[in-house]
């Protein structure tokens, strides 16, 4: 069987893609991945054939984070779609299934129906599809704000569906046509299906039942990794207590944040080690107690750090979970607020409100996160976290042929 992996997006998607890719290579299958340059390199360490689709990400990490314009959302739009069908359609040239990671995989369908083959959409967070029992998530860079409350859900889910046609049909609509296609109809629905599946744990991420759909929940799909803990940060966990870990990932970081680290770690008397992330941070490594690092094994890490703060990203708030370390969560956007629910409601860490944090702010959030009781609760989940939701996603591609 020979299986193409399509996604559009920043860490969050493409690793989980690479793991599926990387469990159907294991169990003797071909997987082909097409997603954005930043991470080609990550694939050729796991012998997995990479198709580039559009431009690096990297950089937008260190963008304002200002809201696009109307004409500029359309160039983007067209721009995107143009780079998918240009890349998507080639790369799917012998394949048996297409699988999409994430929403902004726009041409995978279209490019599955017109080939003949077999189509399956993965979802990483229950939040991003379609449910009467939660509101859809919001991009804020198109200018959306979260529900009032005001509005029942299936409202909501109706308007997120007009957005979707107001954004993406034309496009996406001439692209089919030329390609022999009638239109799409429905966006939203196209691109999800009726039976998508959820890479999600279903301990951290249940999906909400009864449900419309028929969700497939597979687990999350969790890349193994094996890399050593450099030398340099070995030495400086065993230096001390167990430091606060703070890491953004590929998201941009909030306005004044390594101050605000340095102060709230003083404020708890802790050490604090910083991810650079792809906003490339940095804290004052001349004082004592502080460490900045690039590129970590979070499987290594995590499980020997006092607390984990971070932007609430479905990987880091899995990794951490599956590590008993208790979480704040800063929640920028999209499904992250999700999460940031997720872990407060579960007691395995805390929610830090809506917006740019302070050293007030976040201190009482941590204050929280390190209590006992989170910290032995945030310990039991970890053994209810699944790690074999790539295997279990690779197993059923394998046995629907």
């Amino acid at each position: 069987m020979r299986v193409l992996l399509s996604t559009i997006g920043s860490r969050g998607e493409a690793q989980p893609v690479l793991a599926l890719a990387a469990q159907l290579k294991e169990l003797g299958q071909e997987a082909v991945v097409c997603a954005p340059p930043d991470f080609q390199e990550t694939a050729a360490s796991l012998g997995i054939a990479y198709v580039p689709v559009g431009p690096e990400l990297h950089t937008t990490a260190k963008s304002t984070g200002a809201v696009f314009p109307p004409e500029q959302r359309r160039q983007m739009i067209e721009g995107t779609i143009a780079d998918q069908f240009a890349a998507v359609g080639p790369a799917a040239e012998g394949c048996d299934v297409i699988v999409a990671g994430g929403a902004l995989a726009i041409a995978a369908h279209s490019v599955a129906e017109q080939r003949g083959i077999r189509y399956v959409y993965g979802a990483f967070a229950p939040i991003t599809l379609p449910s009467p029992h939660h509101a859809p998530p919001v991009f804020g860079s198109l200018g959306q704000k979260p529900a009032d409350g005001t509005v029942d859900n299936r409202t909501l889910w109706a308007q997120d569906a007009q957005r979707w046609n107001a954004m993406w049909s034309a496009a996406l609509d001439a692209r089919r046509e030329a390609a022999g296609l009638g239109p799409a109809g429905d966006v939203s629905r196209y691109l999800f299906t009726d039976t998508p599946w959820l890479a999600a744990d279903p301990t951290l991420a249940p999906w909400p039942r009864p449900s419309e759909l028929d969700v497939f929940q597979t687990g999350a799909w969790t890349l193994p990794d094996r890399r050593p803990l450099s030398p340099e940060l070995e030495r400086f966990l065993d230096a001390g207590e167990p430091p606060l870990y703070f890491g953004f990932g590929s998201m941009r970081a909030p306005e004044g944040i390594t101050r605000t680290i340095a102060e709230t770690a003083r404020a708890l008397g802790r050490r604090a080690i910083l991810a650079r992330g792809w906003a490339g941070l940095s804290l004052d490594e001349a004082a004592p107690g502080f460490l900045t690092i690039g590129e970590v094994n979070q499987q290594a890490l995590f499980p020997r750090v006092a607390a984990v703060v971070h932007h609430g990203g479905a990987g880091t708030t899995t990794a951490a979970a599956a590590a008993g370390a208790p979480q704040v969560i800063v929640p920028r956007m999209f499904d992250q607020f999700y999460f940031a629910r997720r872990v407060d409601a579960l007691g395995i860490g805390s929610a830090h409100p809506a917006g740019d944090p302070s050293a007030g702010s976040l201190t009482a959030a941590l204050r929280r996160a390190l209590d006992p009781q989170v910290a032995r609760t945030a310990h039991g989940l970890a053994d209810r976290v699944r790690t074999d939701g790539a295997l279990t996603a690779a197993r059923r591609l394998v046995a629907a042929g």
